[in-house]
C-alpha cells in the first residue's frame, strides 16, 4: 500500500514537472501575460479539467514558475559563493552567476525581474526564495566582516530617518556589518539585475556589448564600493 502511494506521488510528481515545462515553453513564445492553462493541457494531451487538479488557476501555475526561477536563480548564487575563495573573489562569482543563469534562462529572469504580469499577485510563498541571492550576498559581508577585509569607505553616508528601519531587515541577516555598508550593499545588489536586465533586453547593443569586459569591471568596483577589499 506504501509502494502504490508513492508510485501515485511520483506520477504526480513526474506530470506537474511536465506541466511547468510545458508551461515555460509557452512562456518563451506567448509571454506571461497570455499564459494559458488550456493551451498547456492541449500541449500534453490532457483535458483542462485534469490540469486544473494541479493548478486551479493561472496564477497558482505562475506562483509556481516564479517560485521555481527564484530557487534555480538562488542556488546558483549560492553555489557560487559556497565554491569561490575570498570574500571579494565570492562577491564577484555571485554576480557572475546571476548573469550566467539570466543568459541561459532568460524568459524565467523576464518573468521574476521584468515587467509585471497583469492582474497577478505575487503571495507571500514567493518572498523567501526571492530572498535567496540577496541573503547569499549578506553572508559574504558577514564573512568580510569576520575576517577583518570588511572596509566601509570613510565617504560612505551613515544612513538615517526611514532607511535606518528599512535596512533593519538585512542587519538581522548580517548581525555586525555596518548599516552604511548595508546600505550600499542595496545599491549594489539594484545596479546588479540593473546590468543584467540592461543586456538581457538589448538595452546595451551598440555601447557595451558584448558586455563581458564592462561587467567584470562594474562588479568589481561595486565590490569595492561596498567595502569589500
Amino acid at each position: 500500500m506504501n509502494a502504490g502511494r508513492t508510485a501515485r506521488d511520483r506520477a504526480r510528481a513526474e506530470l506537474t514537472h511536465e506541466i511547468k515545462d510545458a508551461a515555460r515553453r509557452q512562456l518563451a513564445t506567448e509571454g506571461a501575460e497570455r499564459l494559458s492553462l488550456r493551451a498547456v493541457s492541449r500541449e500534453l494531451g490532457m483535458v483542462s479539467s485534469a490540469l486544473y487538479r494541479y493548478f486551479p488557476s493561472r496564477d497558482d501555475l505562475l506562483t509556481a514558475l516564479i517560485i521555481d526561477a527564484y530557487n534555480a536563480l538562488g542556488l546558483a548564487a549560492e553555489t557560487a559563493a559556497k565554491n569561490a575563495g575570498t570574500p571579494r573573489e565570492a562577491w564577484l562569482a555571485v554576480c557572475r552567476a546571476v548573469r550566467i543563469w539570466a543568459i541561459k534562462h532568460p524568459q524565467e529572469y523576464a518573468l521574476i525581474y521584468g515587467s509585471p504580469v497583469a492582474g497577478y499577485k505575487a503571495p507571500e510563498s514567493t518572498i523567501e526564495p526571492a530572498g535567496r541571492v540577496a541573503i547569499a550576498l549578506l553572508g559574504i559581508l558577514s564573512q568580510a566582516q569576520a575576517s577583518g577585509v570588511l572596509a566601509p569607505p570613510e565617504d560612505a553616508p551613515e544612513p538615517s530617518g526611514l532607511m535606518v528601519e528599512q535596512l533593519g531587515v538585512l542587519a538581522e541577516l548580517a548581525p555586525g556589518v555596518p548599516l552604511k555598508v548595508l546600505a550600499r550593499a542595496m545599491i549594489a545588489l539594484t545596479q546588479l539585475y540593473g546590468m543584467v536586465s540592461f543586456e538581457l533586453f538589448g538595452q546595451l547593443v551598440g555601447t557595451m556589448d558584448p558586455a563581458d569586459e564592462f561587467f567584470a569591471d562594474a562588479t568589481g568596483q561595486l565590490a569595492t564600493f561596498i567595502g569589500i577589499d
